[in-house]
């Protein structure tokens, strides 16, 4: 079967000098021709998941500039995500969280509370190497059923697949299963509210809400359809708070107890929030905003995130859980230019004022508090850097 689509050649174009990284994923695996040889089967699998890729009007007009720089009209967003490109695209798997709808090119691009923005930031997340993106969000029907169809268009024509919203009834019963080298990997996505828009009457499947038993069933669905690994996004949990809410260590149990889910990564809460193990699986319950500008003198805290990185395992029985997990603290920096900033890297930069490395440390220093205020370090979870 097809191959998942090459990045266009605009989007191979944003960053001079560089080419979009291989895609690893294809949607399925024809037979292999008759004289082929089959290739030996991975016993070890790095997924890497990001947080919210949420714009605000001033990361907007980051971007048009950024491509005035260049030379170019629109808007590119690789110079916001080039620091994590690095850890995005060598992972097997990397999923990405596309928090607003996406507009026409020409938009018009909004914010809070509804927001639309450039249809380019699915141009960057495909270059900086992301293969599937959750897509269901508080704020999934802010521009109705055109912002849905909109958003998974361009998503399809970077060649990204997509989980949480859906253009038909047909589509939304459909798991979304990558092959990932040979292994198969479902990834679901559902949100707790749309901020009190509802769903249209008779077309509910237009984006997942949170409902225990539905989420279950989607499990189920895709282990039958031959998923070896099932990864649930969650949008969930009490915004700007870094504990996680009884809620989601509720939900996170009741889940997880479910042979058909093997990880949960949360998003919505705009700060960083702990990981947790249970038993054998992991839960990320919020890791940050990847990508965001909230107005100056917001609480700091908003502008931090993580990338972590499972390294899946298949053991002797068959089943995969993650064995590894390594965590990249970054930061959204503002000014002078707004870009993610990969805080490990950051503080070893000599040619950095040496104030300025000291005070990445120090936010590191308290994601890296945020990220164990459940025992997690203790449990295994590594911080890089």
């Amino acid at each position: 079967m097809r191959k998942i689509a090459a990045v266009p050649v605009l989007a191979m174009m944003l960053v001079a000098g560089c080419s979009a990284p291989a895609k690893r994923v294809t949607a399925d695996r024809s037979d292999p021709p008759p004289s082929a040889q089959p290739a030996a089967r991975k016993t070890e699998l790095t997924v890497v998941a990001a947080g919210d890729l949420l714009v605000h009007p001033p990361l907007t007009e980051q971007a048009a500039a950024d491509a005035r720089a260049a030379g170019r009209n629109g808007h590119d967003f690789t110079q916001v995500l080039a620091a994590v490109r690095p850890i995005v695209s060598q992972a097997d798997l990397a999923i990405c969280h596309m928090e607003t709808p996406l507009a026409e090119p020409s938009g018009p691009f909004t914010g809070y509370p509804l927001f639309s923005v450039p249809p380019e930031l699915a141009d960057a997340a495909a270059w900086a190497g992301f293969d599937t993106c959750s897509t269901a969000s508080n704020h999934s029907l802010d521009t109705g059923l055109p912002g849905i169809q909109r958003t998974l268009d361009n998503l399809d024509r970077v060649g990204l697949r997509h989980s949480g919203t859906a253009r038909d009834a047909t589509e939304a019963q459909r798991p979304n299963i990558l092959d990932v080298a040979g292994v198969k990997v479902a990834q679901l996505s559902y949100t707790f509210s749309f901020n009190g828009i509802p769903r249209p009457e008779g077309q509910k499947w237009v984006a997942n809400l949170i409902d225990r038993d539905a989420i279950l069933a989607e499990a189920r669905r895709a282990r039958e359809q031959g998923a070896e690994i099932v990864i649930l996004s969650l949008q969930w949990g009490t915004e700007y708070q870094n504990e996680a809410d009884e809620g989601q260590l509720g939900l996170a149990r009741d889940l997880l107890d479910s042979p058909d889910i093997d990880l949960i990564v949360g998003h919505h809460v705009h700060v960083v929030q702990p990981f947790e193990k249970i038993g054998n699986k992991w839960v990320a319950y919020g890791i940050g905003n990847l990508t965001t500008r909230f107005p100056d003198g917001s609480p700091e805290n908003t502008q931090d995130a993580v990338v972590p990185q499972f390294t899946f395992t298949r053991g002797e029985s068959g089943r995969w859980e993650v064995t590894r997990l390594e965590v990249l603290a970054t930061w959204m920096e503002y000014e002078p230019e707004a870009r993610v900033i990969d805080l490990q890297s950051a503080i070893r930069d000599d040619r950095l004022p040496a104030e300025r490395r000291a005070d990445y440390a120090r936010i590191q220093q308290r994601i890296n508090r945020y990220v164990d205020l459940r025992g997690a370090l203790a449990d295994g979870l590594r911080m890089r850097g």
